[in-house]
């Protein structure tokens, strides 16, 4: 049960092995783009290129869907990067409902995991196969597989590193259940200091405080690179700002002014110094590298 691509290296990380994927459960196609074509997921996609049946339910409490989903007799269900499941889907398998979540759980629950510890400044992430239960990734711990976050690491990097992360600690999971050889591990076991979340970030959390530290602005714009995206206004207009390094205080500039050569230099002033842009996007372009933009904007 998944959606994106990070979905897939599960699936194809299982069909390699050798398992045998009875169905594959995604969301329904849906127009997307500029002439709203409908559009499949990437689950799906894959899914058909391998002869494996699809199941698109709208609901999935459907009572067609849940009786579909009976009549398949999987021993366990997978679920990567998909919806929450009601307790009559995830309680059906006898082996039970497994997540891949994309962090060391109990850290960072929630839809945006790899975007919170990005901007948190965390320097270390993971993987965590989990059992399904009531609360959302509260399930007891099967297992997780650490991965470093590198200073300069963005969300697609981070993204990247943990889709094959995720893929190697579900086949160890999937073995080691077969096998009858794992030990569930309440997450109440685990002890945490401070406990941070990953809630859902919608376009209005996405705007760069500029009266931030430099260290916090530039973590903020990467652990939001290059989707959603950070974003700030230059002249009145909406400014996607994706590469960025931080740069010494330009004296004089108030934290959200901006300083540039015209040529292969803008900067924005933060609370302590300043971030300097080296990719971006303006409203109603395409996104650029710094030097080609300035070459063709024209500051108001």
């Amino acid at each position: 049960m998944g959606t994106p691509d990070f979905a897939v290296a599960s699936l194809q990380a299982l069909l390699n092995d050798g398992a045998h994927v009875v169905a594959v459960v995604t969301t329904p196609d849906k127009p997307a783009g500029r002439g709203q074509k409908m559009h499949e997921s990437a689950v799906k996609v894959f899914a058909k290129a391998h002869d494996i049946p699809v199941l698109q339910p709208v609901k999935l409490r459907d009572p067609l869907f849940v009786q579909e989903l009976r009549d398949l007799k999987a021993d366990l269900q997978v679920v990567v990067a998909f919806r929450m499941l009601p307790e009559l889907v995830w309680s059906m398998p006898p082996k039970g409902t497994i997540n891949v979540h994309a962090s060391l759980l109990p850290q960072y629950r929630g839809a945006a995991p790899i975007n919170h510890a990005i901007i948190n400044g965390e320097e270390k992430t993971g993987v965590t196969t989990f059992l399904l239960q009531h609360e959302i990734d509260t399930g007891n711990i099967l297992f997780s597989e650490e991965v470093d976050i590198l200073a300069d690491d963005n969300a697609g990097i981070v993204h990247d590193k943990l889709m094959a992360a995720g893929a190697r600690t579900l086949l160890k999971t999937v073995k080691g259940l077969e096998a009858g050889t794992i030990t569930p591990i309440p997450q109440a076991d685990i002890p945490v200091e401070t406990l941070h979340h990953a809630p859902k970030i919608f376009k209005e959390d996405c705007e760069i405080n500029w009266n931030q530290p430099t260290e916090k602005v530039y973590n903020f714009i990467r652990g939001l690179s290059p989707y959603p995206s950070a974003y700030t206004h230059l002249d009145q207009k909406v400014l996607k700002i994706y590469e960025t390094e931080k740069s010494e205080k330009i004296e004089g500039l108030a934290p959200g002014a901006y300083h540039t050569d015209h040529k292969n230099y803008l900067a924005f002033a933060t609370a302590n110094g300043s971030i300097r842009i080296k990719s971006l996007q303006i409203e109603g372009k395409r996104r650029m590298q710094i030097d080609e933009f300035l070459r063709g904007y024209r500051f108001d």
